[in-house]
């Protein structure tokens, strides 16, 4: 019904819980949007342009509406909520940990422990996650052609043993995704190198 929604940043309101609610001024009418904390750094400052891909959701008692930065993005949302069991919130939480591009990977490649970095989400969730979207969201990949955008990071062969490494470190599992995808980007490091190359980068990269 609300395709996306074009008009002025007037409010920023973090309600805890990891919801955030915007408020787009359209028109002199003012939309709340409820958007992942990710998206918070992608905004203008007040007062400038913005422009948010919605999703309405309907219920007898109430209309919310989510909002994303792209059309892919809130596509993915879309198949999300359609599996059994995935609510919306839980749909912003996983687009939110893990952003679009290694939640579509993580899906396809069937990384049930990657999914699982979602609180709230356990394996049973994310295997029926992978059991009824792997094949949708690999064909949807190459329509979209997100496939020609590879993550940065290592190699899916090793990725879990550095992750795991870094883990036992006493990292996060917040900056271990930062500093995995900060090393592949700005590093000649190829994807296949050897686990020690990767931890090293990265903890080189966390300890700046």
């Amino acid at each position: 019904m609300i395709s996306y929604l074009k008009g002025i940043l007037s409010e920023i309101q973090k309600l805890g819980n990891q919801r955030v609610i915007i408020t787009i001024e359209v028109n002199q009418i003012g939309y709340d949007v409820q958007v992942t904390p990710r998206l918070l750094t992608l905004l203008p400052p007040f007062g400038e342009p913005v422009h948010i891909h919605t999703h309405l959701q309907v219920r007898e008692d109430q209309m919310v509406l989510f909002g994303f930065n792209s059309r892919p993005e809130r596509d993915l949302f879309r198949q999300l909520v359609s599996v059994s069991g995935i609510g919306p919130q839980m749909a912003m939480a996983m687009l939110d940990t893990l952003g679009l591009q290694e939640l579509v990977q993580s899906v396809v490649a069937g990384n049930i422990r990657v999914l699982s970095r979602t609180p709230g989400v356990g394996a049973k969730t994310a295997e029926r996650i992978v059991l009824e979207l792997k094949t949708k969201l690999s064909e949807w990949r190459q329509q979209t052609g997100l496939a020609q955008a590879p993550l940065a990071g290592p190699a899916p062969s090793i990725q879990e043993e550095v992750e795991m490494t870094l883990l036992a470190l006493g990292y996060t599992t917040g900056e271990i995704v930062q500093a995995l995808q900060a090393v592949g980007q700005n590093t000649a490091l190829p994807k296949s190198a050897d686990t020690e190359d990767w931890i090293r980068e990265a903890i080189a990269w966390l300890s700046r």
